[in-house]
C-alpha cells in the first residue's frame, strides 16, 4: 500500500464515528466503500513526483517578488509561516502543463481564523496571463472544502458536497486531495471521498495548463504539501 492509501486507511479507520451505530462487519465495509472511491487511483500505475523533497525545481511563483513567501521544510512545500500576515494571494506553480490527469497530495493548513481568512487552493488546468494565474481551483479551507473555483476568471462553479468527508476532515491536521480530469470532466476527492463533480460546457475554456498551489491573502495562513504526485490518464 502505498503512502497516500496508507494515510488514508488510518484516517478512514480512525474516523468513522462509533455513533453512527455501524456494527465492525458493516464499518469495514463502508471503509472499503470510502477507499474505493479513489477509483482507479488505488491501482498500480506509473506516477510522476512533481516535487524532490528539497528544492522548489520545476515550480516558480506567479510574481517573483512573493517568492518570499514559499519555501521547503521537512520534505515539504510550504507557504506562509502561520505568524505573518499575508498582504496578497501568491501561487506558486509548476512550469509544465498538464491536460489529462490524476493529481494527489496530502496537505494541512492553519492559522487563527479569529484573525483573518485562512484559505488555499490547488489551482490545474491553469494558464499565467498578465501577472495572473487563470483557471481552475480545488478549494482549501473552512467554508470552502472542496469547492470549484475559477481564479481570476468566473468565480465559483460548483460546491463541495461535504456529506461524508466531514466526518473524515481533519481540519487542523493532514488530508489528502485527489483532482481527476479527463475531458470535460472533473472530479475532487478529499480523503478518499469524492466531494465535487463537474462538467465543463465551455469548450473556449484551456484544457491544459499548470499546477498551482494557492496561499490566501488575509490572515495568518500556513499551507503545507507534500507527497505531490500526478499521472497522465
Amino acid at each position: 500500500m502505498n503512502t497516500i492509501m496508507t494515510f488514508l486507511f488510518e484516517k478512514v479507520r480512525k474516523r468513522i464515528p462509533i455513533n453512527l451505530g455501524l456494527s465492525r462487519p458493516l464499518k469495514l465495509l463502508v471503509l472499503n466503500m470510502l477507499l474505493g472511491a479513489l477509483g482507479c487511483s488505488a491501482q498500480k500505475f506509473d506516477s510522476k513526483s512533481l516535487f524532490d523533497g528539497t528544492t522548489l525545481n520545476g515550480w516558480e511563483t506567479v510574481n517573483e517578488e512573493n517568492a518570499k513567501y514559499w519555501s521547503v521544510k521537512d520534505s515539504a512545500i510550504v507557504g506562509g509561516d502561520g505568524i505573518t500576515n499575508i498582504p496578497v494571494n501568491t501561487y506558486l506553480h509548476t512550469m509544465e502543463k498538464y491536460g489529462d490527469f490524476e493529481f494527489r497530495c496530502l496537505f494541512r493548513i492553519t492559522g487563527n481564523h479569529d484573525k483573518g481568512l485562512i484559505n488555499s487552493g490547488i489551482q490545474y488546468r491553469s494558464v499565467i496571463e498578465d501577472g495572473k494565474i487563470v483557471g481552475y481551483q480545488a478549494d482549501i479551507g473552512k467554508g470552502y472544502w472542496g469547492d470549484i473555483y475559477d481564479e481570476h476568471r468566473r468565480a465559483l462553479l460548483n460546491y463541495g458536497d461535504l456529506n461524508t468527508v466531514k466526518h473524515l476532515l481533519d481540519e487542523d491536521g493532514w488530508n489528502s486531495y485527489i483532482i481527476r480530469c479527463q475531458g470535460n470532466l472533473h472530479e475532487l476527492y478529499i480523503n478518499g471521498v469524492k466531494v465535487n463533480e463537474y462538467l465543463e460546457e465551455d469548450t473556449d475554456i484551456p484544457s491544459k495548463g499548470v499546477i498551482g498551489l494557492q496561499l490566501h491573502k488575509g490572515g495568518n495562513a500556513q499551507v503545507v504539501f507534500k507527497h505531490i504526485v500526478i499521472e497522465s490518464l
